[in-house]
Order: structure tokens, then sequence, then C-alpha cells
């Protein structure tokens, strides 16, 4: 076939009728817009996925490039911020969750912030999907804590005995017991209540780091209970074992902790930049590259040619600030650690119920 028959047979061509409709089943899974949609959260310049625990950011691979890295920047600034504002850490934890809701870490974040505004439902929610994904129980005594919070004490037994406690670690089964003391304080079985915190790791000749709130929650429930010098003693063994943990991890060495302060920027800060005056858009249309016909040629412009091996690349290409690679460099935190909360030091002490529950007073 000439190059002429093929043109005419081109400009013959039929257009191409228009797309039919999509089917109804395909129209079911779109998600609607939502114009009261919240907008994510603002991040610090400064904060970069570096911020971010290797551990937790190798999770973010499924993620391309761009989304991992928002994610990460995202729950950097929870673990950074959790402790000061929990509100605005929960808002940085649902961004990341609307880009990455697949990732099991990122449930887990959401689950924990929603725990420390109290958002029960929110919580239990997302500590399930958690538990789906990962098949593990670890943060089991939170989520008898948040039924506590949402007022069914009944499922929060239920819940608490539905996994065998010998195939927990000790320290989970420790908060578990706490958890599920404070629900039977919440059905008013006082003697149950204590009943649940008799178990072996009760022992006060026996010192490890769960051993204070196990103690101190007995000697609030032996309070209850109007047994008032057993309640002193139990509290004074709890002392004691808090001192003696704090004094097993302190080094000896004098320590110095450097805070950096971070301002959170606001949207008002970012301002659209206007187009130059007497600039329009070019059409690009068909055009394969650089039109150096719209200026006189300048002394050193030679022709593209395709990269060939041995070519040196150009200044600052590929990475920021002309380096070899990524920057690297001391993390400004831990970052929410996988199983371990949104922050080393700041999130839940090892998956544990904090004080004040609804029901019932824990801790000291």
């Amino acid at each position: 076939m000439s190059d002429q028959e093929r043109s005419r047979n081109h400009r013959d061509r039929q257009p191409r009728p228009e797309q039919a409709e999509r089917p109804a089943w395909q129209q079911r899974v779109d998600r609607p817009e939502r114009a009261d949609k919240p907008k994510s959260p603002l991040i610090p310049h400064e904060i970069t996925p570096d911020d971010l625990e290797m551990g937790v950011r190798v999770q973010l691979k499924t993620l391309t490039a761009e989304n991992a890295e928002m994610v990460a920047r995202h729950l950097a600034m929870v673990a950074i911020i959790g402790d000061q504002d929990p509100e605005l850490a929960h808002r940085h934890a649902m961004a990341a969750a609307s880009r990455a809701g697949r990732i099991a870490v990122v449930r887990e974040t959401v689950a924990i912030t929603a725990y420390f505004v109290e958002d029960w439902a929110m919580a239990l929610r997302e500590f399930l999907a958690h538990r789906r994904m990962t098949a593990s129980n670890e943060h089991l005594a939170m989520m008898v804590d948040c039924e506590r919070g949402l007022e069914r004490p009944k499922r929060a037994l239920e819940l608490g005995r539905s996994v065998d406690r010998e195939s927990l670690p000790a320290s989970v089964r420790v908060n578990l017991a706490i958890a599920m003391s404070g629900a039977r304080l919440d059905l008013g079985e006082n003697d149950q209540a204590l009943a649940e915190l008799e178990i072996r790791e009760l022992d006060p000749t026996k010192v490890f780091e769960y051993s204070a709130p196990l103690f101190w929650a007995y000697s609030d429930t032996l309070e209850v209970l109007g047994k008032e010098a057993e309640a002193k003693k139990w509290a004074d063994l709890g002392d004691r074992a808090a001192k003696a943990i704090a004094a097993k991890n302190d080094s000896g060495e004098e320590s110095f902790e450097v805070v950096e302060e971070l301002t959170i920027p606001e949207a008002s800060e970012f301002v659209r930049r206007e187009p130059r005056e007497g600039f329009s858009p070019r059409d690009r249309e068909g055009r394969t590259g650089f039109d150096r016909g719209d200026r006189p040629r300048r002394d050193g412009d030679r022709a593209a040619r395709p990269a060939r091996d041995g070519d040196r690349p150009r200044n600052g290409g590929g990475f920021r600030d002309g380096n070899s690679g990524p920057r690297s460099g001391g993390s400004r935190s831990s970052g929410p650690r996988p199983g371990g909360g949104p922050r080393a030091g700041g999130g839940p002490k090892g998956g544990s119920p904090r004080g004040g529950r609804p029901g019932g007073s824990r801790g000291r």
C-alpha cells in the first residue's frame, strides 16, 4: 500500500463512537466526591521520610514512591507530636490511612491515635482490622478497653475470653487482666474483679516492666473492697517496683535531650503564585522536544544526542543538593513502631490500658 493510499484511508476512517455509559455494577463501586471531606493537615518542610523508623518504611514499599513519601511524613508527624497534640496526630494518621489504608502499620497507628482521643468506635474498628491483617493479639487489652468505653462491659469480657491467655506474652497478659478487672468493676462484680488480677505475674518477689501497673491495679481493687491495709501494702510494692525498674534502666551516665521546636504551617502561609504578565502556555501538541528557534543561538549550544555509556551525570541530577544519594542522618524520633504504638515512649506502654477508663481507676 502506497503512502497516498494509507493517508487517504486514514482520512476516510470513521470517527470512534462515544464511549457507552458504564454498567450499573461498575458505577456502584465509584467513590462519590465529598465536598465536606477534611483536608490533610500540613507538614513542615523539614519533616522527611528519614524521620520514620526503617522498619516502618519497609512496610510502605508496596506503594508508589510519591505516595510512600507522603505516608511516611504523616506517620513521622504522629511520632513527633503524639504527646503534645493527640488530635492533630490523629488527623495525620487519618491522612496516612486515606493514602495507604491496606498497610497494617497505618491501620494500627489510626487505632492507637483514635484510642488516645477517646474515639472508642473507630479505635475498636481499626484494632480489629489490624488483627485481621496481622493475626496479632498484642492490642487485645486496648480492644477490651474500647468496649468499656462504649459502655459494653459484657462484650468486653467476651472479647477478653475469646483468646487463650497462655498464648499471649506476659506483658499483654498483664494488661488484659487489668482491662478485664475494670470491666468487672463496671458491672459491680468487685470480688471477681480482684480474681481477674490474681495471675502468676502478681508476684511481689520478682519485678518486671509490667509489675508496677499490676500491683497498683490490685491495690485499687482492694481499696474498692474496703481492704485498706492490704491495699496500702500493694501500693507500696508498686512504688518500689517502679523505682527498681527506673534504677535498672538508668545507665548512670548524664544524658541530654535535644528538643527541636517545629512550627506547624498554616494554609494561609502557602500563597499561590500568579503567572507572569503576558505569559501564555504554548501549544505543545505534536512537539517532541524543546524548540530552540525562539531565541538566538549561544556559544556552547550543541545538538542533543542520545546518552551513551560513559557519560557523566549532570550536577544535581536525580538527587537533591547534588548528593549521590538520598539524605541520611539521625532520625528525629523513632516513629510509629510496628506493634509498639505511635512513638517510643509516647504511645501505649506495651499496649496497656490507660488510667481513668470509664468505670474504674487504673494507674498512679
